[in-house]
């Protein structure tokens, strides 16, 4: 499974290519599908660029990109999107449109809250356990671990060089922690590409878009997500 991360993090000031409103996320979306992504997973955004949880602006974008695509969408949970632990629950609860999955990183604080909080509103999950963190060994000691949809094995090297040999440990860290889940296997900037290629090799699901790299395989600026879905559809 290939699947399209669309901006993350990332503004118009990382890259012009980066898309940000829901119009533009939902044209992102629609090229990226049409050049074979799978999944989509934003992070959706206020008028002034930063990441939210509030529910207007998690509708905005799935309803706009819902409305040009016919794949599962997931959104972002992360701390910088909602940085009080307490409130990222109540902002699950108070979600009037539901992604079909959201990524939920182990390692902040509120995590299993979190997740139950999703759980409870019937959103599946992906266990984003970032190497480099406590993830690995919080998500092997949950009780939430056999319930999630996949493992989001989220590579945080961004060396090219040590980027697979992390990946590798990262995967072994995580060996027996949900049986039976799909593993997606993704790197970030410098050590997207060839942790892709290992992704590939070991047959696990991955990743790429403009939240994981802004550059393509060769290193020219990416133009869009669909530029980058079909460098790696080709690999």
């Amino acid at each position: 499974m290939l699947q399209v991360c669309l901006n993350g993090p990332r503004t118009a000031a990382d890259s012009g290519a980066v898309p940000m409103s829901p119009a533009a996320l939902a044209d992102a979306a629609r090229q990226a599908v049409a050049a074979g992504a799978e999944e989509v997973h934003v992070h959706p955004k206020t008028p002034c660029g930063q990441d939210s949880l509030a529910p207007r602006v998690v509708a905005a974008a799935l309803e706009a990109i819902r409305a040009v695509v016919d794949v599962p969408v997931g959104v972002t949970t992360g701390a910088w999107a909602e940085p009080d632990p307490g409130q990222r629950p109540t902002r699950v609860a108070s979600w009037t449109v539901l992604p079909d999955h959201a990524s939920v990183n182990w390692h902040e604080p509120g995590a299993e809250a979190l997740a139950a909080a999703l759980l409870e509103r019937g959103v599946a999950i992906e266990a984003g356990i970032w190497s480099g963190t406590a993830g690995a060994a919080l998500f092997a000691r949950s009780p939430l671990a056999p319930r999630v949809l996949r493992v989001l094995a989220e590579v945080t090297d961004t060396d090219a060089g040590s980027a697979p040999d992390t990946a590798r440990e990262l995967l072994a860290a995580l060996a027996g922690a949900a049986p039976g889940r799909p593993v997606l296997l993704h790197g970030q900037d410098g050590g997207a590409w060839p942790v892709l290629r290992l992704a590939g090799e070991l047959g696990l699901d991955t990743r790429i878009g403009l939240e994981d790299t802004l550059l393509l395989p060769d290193d020219r600026p990416a133009q869009d997500n669909a530029q980058l879905i079909r460098a790696a559809a080709a690999r």
